[in-house]
This record gives C-alpha cells, sequence and structure tokens, in this order.
C-alpha cells in the first residue's frame, strides 16, 4: 500500500507542530521517521494512523483520500512503545483481540482465530507461549506479541512509535534484526518512528531526517550519512566536529591561515566546517592543516577519543585515533579531515523539545484511547 502525505499542517491550539510536511512512500517500504523530540514525527505518525486530522493537507493510501478516515476505515497496525497488552488476557487472545472485536459480519470464526495467532505466534518466535500472560514475558517477548496483535487483522500499513524504547540496548539490538527480517518476509508497507540513529540506519530502506515540524532530508543511511544537506542533518546523524572557518579567494581559513581545504563555489565570509572525528588524516608538519594542542584524552573501546584546543575553548573539536596513539596532554596534534562540507553562515542545533510533544512516560490513558479507537 503506497502513502502520500501531501503538504499537511498539523496545529495544536495554533501552535504548528507541523509545517507543510511532503513524504511518498512506497508500498512494502520501510520507513524511519527520525528526529529529536519536538521534531513532529510522533505527530506525523498519528496523522498515518487517523488518530489525529490535519489542519490541512492530505493523506492518501493508494489513490485514496484517507485524510479524514477513521483507524478501523484505514486498516491500520499500530505497535506502542510500552506494548500496551491487556494484563488479564492470554498471549493469544491479546494477538486475536483485533479479530474478536470485529463487527459480526467481518469475525472470522473462533477457530480461524485461534489458527491466525497460532501462525503469527510462529512468525515471532514464541510458539508454545500461547497460554502464557503478559506478565510472565520478558520486555522482548511482550513487544514481539504487540508486533503478532498488531499483524493479526492484516493491516494495509504497519506503524511503530518507539517500539524499542522501552527495552535495553541488548534486546534493541536483537530485535532491531527480527523486525528487519519479518518486514521482509511479510512485505507491509511500515512506518516507525525513533529518536535512534543507529536504530533507524540500521533498520529502514529509507530514513527521514524532522526536525521542528519540518523534513530536512529523506534518503537511504547512505545518503542521509555521507551526504546531509543541511546542517541540522549533518549535527544529528553521526558524530560530527565543527570549526568556525571563513571563506576567501576558494580557500577555507581558520584565523589567519589557510587550512589547504578548497571552498570554490561558496560565498565569501563566514561559514562553518563539519566533518566526521574518524574521518581524518593525521600529518607530520602544518603546511595547510589542522592543528591543535591536546586538552583531554580518552579510551573508547577499540579507539581513542581526543579533545583539541584549536584556537580557544569555542574551538575546541574531537577527533579520533587509533587506541595505541601517544595522544598526551598539551601535545601537538596536526591533521586534515578525509571528508568534509562546508555551510555558509551556520552552525548545527538540535532544537528544544516543543510544547506540544508530550515527551511524559505515562501514557497509560492515551494507549487506552488508542487501543480503543484502533481496534
Amino acid at each position: 500500500m503506497e502513502v502520500s502525505v501531501r503538504n499537511v499542517r498539523k496545529e495544536f491550539d495554533k501552535f504548528p507542530a507541523l509545517h507543510d510536511v511532503s513524504l511518498d512512500i512506497r508500498s512494502g517500504e520501510l520507513i524511519a521517521l527520525l528526529g529529536p523530540s519536538g521534531s513532529g514525527k510522533t505527530t506525523l505518525l498519528r496523522l498515518i494512523a487517523g488518530l489525529d486530522f490535519p489542519t490541512a493537507g492530505a493523506i492518501l493510501f493508494g489513490d485514496e483520500d484517507a485524510s479524514r478516515k477513521s483507524v478501523q476505515e484505514r486498516n491500520v497496525g499500530f505497535v506502542f512503545q510500552h506494548y500496551a497488552l491487556f494484563r488479564h488476557m492470554s498471549v493469544a487472545d491479546n494477538i486475536g483481540f483485533g479479530l474478536q472485536v470485529r463487527p459480526g459480519a467481518s469475525r472470522p470464526s473462533k477457530a480461524d482465530i485461534r489458527r491466525r495467532a497460532s501462525e503469527l505466534l510462529d512468525l515471532v518466535q514464541l510458539s508454545g507461549l500461547e497460554n502464557r500472560f503478559p506478565s510472565q514475558l520478558s520486555g522482548g517477548q511482550r513487544q514481539r506479541v504487540a508486533l503478532a496483535r498488531a499483524l493479526a487483522i492484516e493491516p494495509r500499513v504497519l506503524l511503530l512509535d518507539e517500539p524499542f524504547g522501552a527495552l535495553d540496548a541488548q534486546v534493541r539490538r536483537e530485535l532491531r534484526r527480527w523486525l528487519r527480517e519479518i518486514h521482509d518476509q511479510t512485505g507491509h508497507t511500515t512506518v516507525f518512528v525513533t529518536h535512534d540513529q543507529e536504530e533507524a540506519l540500521e533498520l529502514a530502506d529509507r530514513v527521514v531526517v524532522m526536525s521542528q515540524g519540518r523534513i530536512e532530508q529523506v534518503g537511504s543511511a547512505d545518503d542521509v550519512y555521507d551526504s546531509p544537506n543541511s546542517p541540522f542533518v549533518y549535527g544529528f546523524i553521526g558524530d560530527s566536529s565543527t570549526l568556525p572557518v571563513r571563506v576567501e579567494n576558494g580557500q577555507l581559513w581558520l584565523q589567519d591561515r589557510s587550512i589547504g581545504i578548497e571552498a570554490k563555489g561558496l560565498p565569501e565570509g563566514r561559514a562553518t566546517l563539519y566533518f566526521r572525528p574518524h574521518d581524518i588524516e593525521l600529518r607530520d608538519g602544518c603546511g595547510g592543516c589542522i592543528a591543535g594542542t591536546v586538552a583531554a584524552s580518552r579510551r573508547v573501546a577499540g579507539t581513542r577519543r581526543v579533545e583539541l584546543d584549536v584556537g580557544g575553548a569555542r574551538d575546541r573539536i574531537e577527533i579520533e585515533l587509533p587506541v595505541e596513539h601517544p595522544a598526551g596532554t598539551n601535545g601537538r596534534i596536526a591533521f586534515r579531515p578525509g571528508k568534509w562540507k562546508v555551510f555558509p553562515d551556520t552552525r548545527a542545533l538540535v532544537p528544544e523539545p516543543a510544547p506540544f510533544e508530550d515527551t511524559s512516560d505515562d501514557k497509560d490513558q492515551e494507549i487506552e484511547r488508542m487501543l480503543a479507537t484502533t481496534f
């Protein structure tokens, strides 16, 4: 099922949560909505689901305008961060709930519902646990049950809101691989919300990077990591270091010296140089390079993170070196970035959470309302 978001605006008490957002989601695609708190990603997911309606613009399922249709009419499956399983129901009954509450004419028989629940338990690798209750399951198992419940209704679109946010890091990594396998087997059009960059880059066919109610960039993991199109995307996706520079005569200058990086085609004046801390080349001397004094050095797993002072506290940057590098405090290091990007007159800023987005963990009442609406 293709989904098109066309020029959508959403306001809450006249506060704009989304500004003229457009996005085309291909049938069978796994899309990640990635951004910090307040970026509008959850609002966009809720509009696709039918849990909220746009102030302006349209949402299409295929050629059908679904902008004002209910969740049931859209036939979407929804997976919540906090599982939202019914504690008094067994695993099998939780999975079959969406089928059990269908109107009489479209409700499958009890035998068919049991068969469907059994098939999905096999799919999510929980066979033999159908008679257990949620309290008897681990967090990862509960989230598998929640996904099975969403799939039971055979949704046209599968939507996941921070599906692994309540789990520890090791379980999240395991479930990411598992979810990708499930998606490849079922072929559902899937949209999931996350603030975890690693999760989005590993899982999604395409990543939609959002900031302050707008889409900054849409592309593959390679696109958004290797070719960020804005200071925000460069600063938000992966680690980055920045330096204030000056463009002069097609070259980049740091204070009173050229650093050997061409800047042809850029307007002259102040700019910001962006590069990845790991993507550097060490130099013996500094004829056209960046040099700084080691302010701090620490080991991080198999690498050494070094903080360099290249001209004052405001110009401190971080680079990544081999763990055996003898980077001592007050030592001098010269380098050049292997890859870089220059943006005129700006620095990457991660926005503060916007006032319309609820970032609290206590969402039980909203979850109950969503479930009642969804099924």
